[in-house]
């Protein structure tokens, strides 16, 4: 019995470490394609080429089209009838519809969330507003980290579930407009982005509903005076 047992533990062992590698490979991916998409290197629009995308990155079609089909639930790509995938493109009438429900529903969030958030998590997201800012280089990816870490801690603290799948779902789709000039919201997001912390900071929950719908519309305003 005992020979046995072991023996069909011997069969399974190498299952194990191929399901956490293939698991792995698409993790790394998923990570490489959304961060490709974020940089603009593939744009609104534009077909992914699963053979060369694969090469790029060095690995198999397997963990790529799971990757893919990962970011298809999220919005960031779509699939088509001929099984080929496509960046998905916002245009500004879309953007601007859903900067109008994130409006609402994020300035109701920062609301919940007054009195909900520690003042040390508070002040991390302060200090790197404050480093981004004060930094003589401008990076991209940092830009939006900064910018996911501030409205994130609002939405994730809201106390309500439902409200925070349909911002981040809204977000999907605005990070998705094709914004030109994207550094010179660095100044006019990081003020505006420190107003709401000051607000939640000292639990002013009427200041904080006011300081997201202000930060909104200015983000609202600089797209259509991009695209004019």
């Amino acid at each position: 019995m005992n020979t046995m047992r072991a023996t069909d533990d011997q069969d399974h062992q190498p299952d194990e470490p191929r399901v956490m590698a293939g698991f792995n490979l698409s993790n790394l991916a998923y990570r490489a394609i959304s961060e490709m998409i974020r940089d603009r290197r593939l744009k609104g629009g534009e077909q992914i080429v699963e053979a060369r995308l694969a090469d790029v990155l060095g690995i198999s079609r397997t963990p790529l089209r799971e990757a893919l089909q990962r970011l298809e639930g999220e919005g960031l790509v779509r699939k088509f009838a001929n099984r080929s995938y496509l960046v998905r493109s916002v245009d500004l009438a879309e953007y601007l519809h859903s900067l109008k429900v994130r409006e609402i529903l994020e300035a109701e969030a920062a609301a919940l969330a007054t009195g909900r958030i520690s003042k040390e998590l508070l002040a991390v997201v302060r200090h790197e507003i404050e480093e981004l800012r004060a930094s003589t280089t401008y990076h991209t990816a940092s830009h939006w980290q900064s910018d996911d870490n501030l409205h994130g801690i609002y939405i994730n603290h809201c106390g309500n579930p439902v409200i925070g799948e349909l911002i981040n779902a809204l977000r999907v789709t605005t990070r998705l407009f094709e914004i030109a000039k994207l550094k010179d919201r660095l100044e006019p997001d990081s003020v505006e982005h420190l107003a709401i912390l000051g607000a939640l900071e000292v639990g002013d929950a009427k200041a904080a509903r006011q300081a997201v719908t202000a930060h909104i519309r200015s983000l609202r305003d600089f797209a259509l005076e991009t695209v004019r």
